[in-house]
């Protein structure tokens, strides 16, 4: 299991580390590696660090840390719980993140340490982007490339319109409905990324609406009553639009006085849903006249969600022994054949 990654502290020295490693990917910034280098090492890594952490500390936890990675946490031992259900001891979850820790090169040796023989990739992206999934696919083949003895790999690419992903973002809607009473508007807010990555190829953009499109028939609104937005862009190109800042400091005065507004791109809520949605976007919105401002949380580890990825798990590892026959203990059989060749390793005759 997959996702973005966080800093270890909400200090600038650590959100320093890690921002050089999240913007140091090319997947992400797709500029000339000279010029880029420049730019982060010259300019962003001297200045964004310290307003950075500050908004990390707003939403880190004295008890758990990072929400990120807290939420992760459950999320990964929910489902291998689940999936322990179905199958028995056959199925092993690491937590991987693609920047920070831990790592996906501890998941993989998690993992190995466990003598996993087949390897499921499930980054925690429901929409598909260069930036995001095929990053963790870089990470990911980038380990296995150092690995002598490569499992079985099979990697899941998104999960925007499952039957049961759909409806457990719509129940969330309903849920906020009856406790908070409904606003007039439903706003699903995505991560940006530039125009020029969809341009070039980048699905993304289609996937974001397409399962907004899909939640809006679920809870049987029209399409006035639901709008897409685009959050977290930075630099002067054009990213995807509407913006979510703008939207929020003109929607009263369009006559919306009260919305909700969700996260559906996001498995778990983070500094850009909890800082950058409920309340710098809040109060853009309540600064410009708005009275009704309903943050609606990620599904995190709702057991709907859970199941909904427990059932995409078993879909991508059909074939596999283990899925097909899980009553089969094969664990004991990988384990004996690594015991085996280290007892050969130790019988061969020195080098001379």
């Amino acid at each position: 299991m997959a996702n973005l990654g966080t800093p270890d502290a909400p200090q600038t020295r650590e959100v320093r580390r890690y921002l050089a490693e999240f913007l140091s990917d090319p997947r992400i910034i797709e500029l000339p590696r000279w010029l880029w280098k420049i730019l982060l090492h010259g300019v962003i890594l001297r200045v964004r660090p310290a307003k950075s952490a500050e908004a990390y500390r707003s939403v880190w936890s004295e008890t758990e840390g990072s929400p990120l990675l807290s939420i992760s946490v459950k999320q990964r031992d929910a489902l291998q719980q689940e999936l322990q259900k179905r199958f028995g001891h056959n199925v092993v979850v690491a937590l991987g993140m693609r920047y920070g820790t831990p790592s996906i090169d501890s998941a993989l040796s998690e993992l190995e340490q466990h003598n996993v023989r087949r390897l499921l990739v499930l980054p925690m992206y429901p929409q598909y982007s260069g930036t995001t999934t095929a990053s963790i696919f870089d990470s990911v083949t980038k380990r296995l490339q150092r690995t002598r003895w490569l499992p079985e790999f099979r990697f899941i690419n998104e999960y925007i319109d499952e039957q049961k992903y759909i409806e457990a973002l719509a129940e969330s809607v309903r849920q906020s409905w009856q406790n908070n009473g409904r606003g007039e508007l439903l706003i699903t807010s995505y991560h940006g990324i530039p125009k020029r990555y969809v341009t070039n190829g980048d699905p993304y953009h289609c996937q974001c609406h397409k399962t907004t499109r899909l939640l809006r028939d679920a809870l049987g609104l029209s399409k006035d009553q639901v709008k897409v937005v685009f959050q977290s862009r930075v630099g002067k190109e054009p990213w995807l639009q509407p913006y979510c800042d703008e939207t929020m400091k003109q929607l009263p005065d369009n006559g919306h006085k009260s919305i909700d507004i969700m996260c559906p791109g996001f498995s778990a809520d983070c500094l850009e849903t909890i800082e950058e949605i409920d309340e710098e976007n809040r109060e853009y919105f309540e600064h410009a006249g708005g009275e009704k401002f309903t943050y609606i949380p990620c599904l995190n580890d709702n057991p709907a969600i859970i199941d909904t990825l427990a059932d995409l798990v078993v879909r991508h590892a059909r074939g596999w022994p283990e899925i097909e026959a899980p009553t089969v203990d094969r664990s004991q059989e990988f384990a004996d054949r690594g015991r085996r060749a280290q007892e050969l390793r130790k019988a061969e005759p020195a080098n001379t």
